[in-house]
């Protein structure tokens, strides 16, 4: 059967003029446009906007790198920035703005346009089809059953309900006064910043008590849990967090002794890894049963390397060959001594890539990690070269040469921080008893796991067992930076039968512990007592630089202790064990879940 649907008969254009009927039909008339209202021709306005607009963003963009040179913060703005910003935001509003809206309104002209003339054509394709079928059908309508098929008219399509995000409902706790909680609500509403409580206050503890709050209503997440009291938050400011919200609990253990060079030593470990205290703790026992063991200090030398560029590699190469010969090195040692009485420059290393060259200075820095101390060095030397090479371009006052908090080659070979090599000699008893091992599992599980399978694996640095847990747990402990865990836990751990194949020799090299016991965290009240625990807190007055030269010594004895049981627990098959028993809850789940 034939379902068709006809539509009304469409009215001749004749009778509709004659009828006085006819519609009115926008046809390529000029529409008027944002643009008709500018004071001076389009193209003009265009080309004094876009010409603002590019001057404006290379006389920023030049600022900025000069401030990046020469350490300025990128928030401090002149008046002539400022103006440079105020007419960059002019000249994007005006290109936003007025070409947006011209280009929306020709798109909207055009489609009403293109759609009207596609309709009538459709219409009168449609018609003459329906004219032809009644001429062969009929002038009946079409029918099912006889029944007439009614047009159903279709439903305009509803918008879309998009879902929308609820807010969290925000944490409340009453404050102390009115005046807290007027600070709150401001901090809440955006109008104080977050950052500046200290300065308006002047009490730091109260700060980090309004800031919290006012993060709580913010996120609508309770802090509850996250310890606020109990902490001096005078002695972070401007030197090691900002913004504080509380305090992070980290439990400290204590290893040892640690039996090294003659000396005992008890040291903390703040981790939260079961197990490790208490393997390394054992470690310590096999070296005291045996009687100690010895560290070497190899070299000691912090590194930093800027990187500058010229216009040919030819003047790269000339500037290598100044700063590497002999004749000129005591005026650059004057030049780079003078930024600190502990500061001493040991060494000029220089790399070049095309017209870009690297230079890596090394350092002494007394009891200091010393990042700082160096780059001040740094920065006294490029402005001296300046005068002899003023076509000298300083990229960057670092530019990975060095390496900072990056496993690379040249802190593995050449060594960054203090070098230590540590030793001791295992009897075959202490082995047998207190490892539950022998020495021949033991050097066969070295030679197989810490030298061949990392070296299979790539390993840069990582020829040990887990040098890392040592070191980040005695950093976080005594304030050190637990990110220069990563160069500092390159280690190369070797094991060796010696006396006739019945005892043990066994050694940690580590070209690049980077310590230090003034500045930084080292000043925090609880890591300052773990530095007095080991002897080593603050400057030494008798020498400067013994006190953060004796911590890397413990380091390297502390992570001997730690590769020597580790391995002992691996080779006897007593790993899984062990941590099931220290590294799991005693909890009984199924009586939990029950």
């Amino acid at each position: 059967m034939d379902v068709r649907r006809r539509r009304a008969a469409k009215i001749p254009q004749s009778d509709k003029i004659a009828a006085g009927e006819l519609p009115m039909k926008p046809h390529h008339h000029h529409h008027p446009k944002a643009s008709d209202a500018l004071p001076l021709p389009l193209y003009l306005t265009n080309g004094l906007f876009f010409t603002m607009f590019f001057s404006v963003m290379y006389f920023l963009l030049t600022r900025w790198r000069e401030k990046i040179r020469n350490s300025t913060p990128l928030h401090v703005v002149t008046l002539s920035e400022l103006a440079a910003l105020v007419s960059l935001f002019a000249s994007i509003i005006y290109l936003l703005g007025f070409f947006g809206i011209d280009f929306v309104q020709s798109v909207i002209y055009r489609s009403n346009e293109d759609a009207w003339d596609v309709e009538e054509e459709e219409e009168e394709e449609n018609d003459k089809f329906i004219i032809e079928e009644d001429s062969r059908m009929g002038n009946s309508p079409a029918t099912t059953l006889g029944c007439a098929v009614p047009v159903v008219p279709m439903a305009p399509p509803q918008p879309s309900k998009t879902a929308v995000t609820e807010k969290p409902v925000p944490i409340i706790t009453p404050q102390s006064s009115e005046e807290d909680e007027g600070i709150v609500r401001s901090v809440v509403e955006g109008k104080t910043p977050s950052y500046s409580l200290e300065s308006k206050l002047g009490d730091c503890k109260r700060a980090a008590s309004i800031r919290r709050e006012a993060l709580q209503r913010i996120t609508g997440k309770s802090l509850e849990g996250l310890p606020l009291e109990g902490f001096d938050y005078e002695s972070i400011l401007g030197q090691c967090c900002e913004m504080p919200v509380g305090y992070v609990q980290i439990p400290v253990g204590i290893v040892g002794p640690l039996f090294l060079n003659g000396m005992e030593y008890m040291v903390p470990m703040a981790t939260t890894e079961g197990c490790l205290v208490a393997s390394t703790n054992r470690g310590c026992k096999a070296i005291y049963a045996s009687g100690g063991a010895t560290a070497t200090l190899l070299k000691d030398g912090m590194t930093r390397a800027p990187v500058v560029r010229f216009e040919t590699a030819k003047r790269a190469g000339e500037l290598k060959f100044f700063l590497e010969n002999p004749a000129n090195y005591e005026t650059l040692c004057v030049v780079f001594n003078k930024s600190s009485r502990f500061a001493r420059l040991q060494g000029i290393q220089c790399a070049i890539a095309g017209k870009n060259l690297y230079i890596r200075f090394n350092c002494s820095t007394g009891d200091a990690m010393g990042m700082n101390m160096v780059s001040k060095g740094v920065q006294n030397v490029l402005d001296y070269l300046g005068n002899d090479f003023p076509d000298m371009d300083v990229i960057g006052i670092s530019g990975n040469f060095c390496s900072d908090k990056k496993p690379t080659a040249v802190n593995w070979i050449e060594g960054r921080g203090k070098s230590v090599v540590c030793e001791a000699i295992i009897k075959e008893e202490v082995v047998t008893k207190v490892l539950k091992t022998n020495v021949a599992a033991l050097v066969e599980l070295n030679m197989l796991k810490n030298l061949t399978g990392s070296a299979i694996a790539g390993a840069l640095g990582g020829f040990n067992a887990h040098a890392s847990n040592i070191v980040s747990a005695v950093y976080i402990a005594t304030g050190q930076d637990p990110a220069q865990n990563i160069e500092s836990s390159h280690c190369i751990t070797m094991m060796e039968a010696v006396n006739g194949g019945k005892d043990l020799h066994i050694s940690v090299t580590m070209p690049s512990i980077e310590v230090g016991t003034v500045g930084g965290g080292t000043q925090l009240a609880s890591q300052s007592a773990c530095l007095n625990l080991l002897g080593v807190k603050g400057a030494s007055k008798e020498s400067a630089g013994s006190n953060a030269r004796l911590l890397a010594t413990i380091v390297a004895g502390s992570v001997l202790a730690g590769e020597l049981s580790l391995m002992s627990a691996i080779s006897a098959g007593q790993l899984v064990k062990s941590h099931m028993k220290y590294n799991r809850s005693s909890k009984d789940v199924s009586k939990l879940s029950s």
